[in-house]
């Protein structure tokens, strides 16, 4: 997706503040953030509640805070608002939303009134609550089923579940499909993100990491692999169990 302007609508910009993973008493709690190229926050509409109001496509343009692309409407009644870009969507198109609207890509309507076998993002899971899931750049669900109330839909994870059908999403794949081509090159360019070295537990002192200590490049000396905090790492599951939204998935992720 070509970039058609760099420059932004100014009432769609807030401030964005850096804390570098730190919390309310200056301690860190998220490791390796800090420092970064400063941003500012675009408001981009997740809810799209302009029903029945045309939109006109009036430039496509990057956004720090995020992978995809965003695109900016005009709308007739002279409001103004970003979107996320799908892909194939050009400058100059016309986008609705409702659930008389025809189906093109950029249109936002109600999962129930979609075919089958269409590809959809920015999706609701809770309705008129604005799109949770499917937000990320190239990304895009189908929907495989329609049984009652419910939507089924097959996620970008591999995994399927059940939506509410009042729940709405924007037809079409997620622009900049390439995002995760990208080489970085070399170690500025990952600091200009805000994000710093990550160091191997196995390098560390044994009061700073499970895996510390030894002599040279030994293996870590434990049975499984751990985090600095001594809990299970790579490849447990950390989702909790019981968790209310169990009874809608119908097939896990892989």
């Amino acid at each position: 997706m070509q970039i058609v302007k760099n420059t932004s609508e100014r009432r769609l910009i807030l401030k964005n503040f850096s804390y570098g993973g730190r919390n309310n008493y200056g301690v860190i709690t998220s490791r390796h953030r800090g420092g970064g190229c400063k941003r500012k926050y675009r408001l981009i509409d997740f809810k799209r509640k302009k029903d029945n109001v045309p939109g006109h496509v009036v430039s496509i343009s990057y956004d720090p805070n995020r992978n995809v692309r965003i695109a900016l409407l005009h709308y007739e009644d002279g409001e103004k608002s970003y979107i996320l870009c799908p892909r194939l969507l050009k400058l100059g198109s016309i986008v609705y939303s409702g659930d008389s609207v025809p189906f093109e890509i950029g249109n936002c309507m109600q999962l129930s009134v979609m075919p089958l076998g269409t590809l959809v993002h920015n999706i609701e899971l809770t309705p008129e609550r604005g799109g949770q899931i499917v937000r990320s750049a190239g990304t895009s669900a189908q929907i495989i089923a329609k049984e009652g109330n419910f939507v089924t839909l097959k996620l970008p994870s591999s995994e399927v579940r059940f939506v509410n059908g009042r729940c709405r999403a924007t037809i079409g794949q997620l622009s900049n499909f390439n995002a995760y081509n990208v080489i970085v090159g070399k170690a500025g360019r990952t600091r200009w993100s805000g994000k710093r070295p990550h160091v191997r537990g196995s390098s560390m002192n044994p009061v700073d990491h499970p895996h510390g200590g030894g002599e040279g490049r030994c293996p870590i000396g434990r049975s499984r692999p751990l985090t600095p905090w001594g809990k299970p790492a790579l490849g447990i599951k950390t989702r909790r169990k019981r968790k209310y939204s169990d009874s809608y998935i119908v097939r896990r992720r892989k």
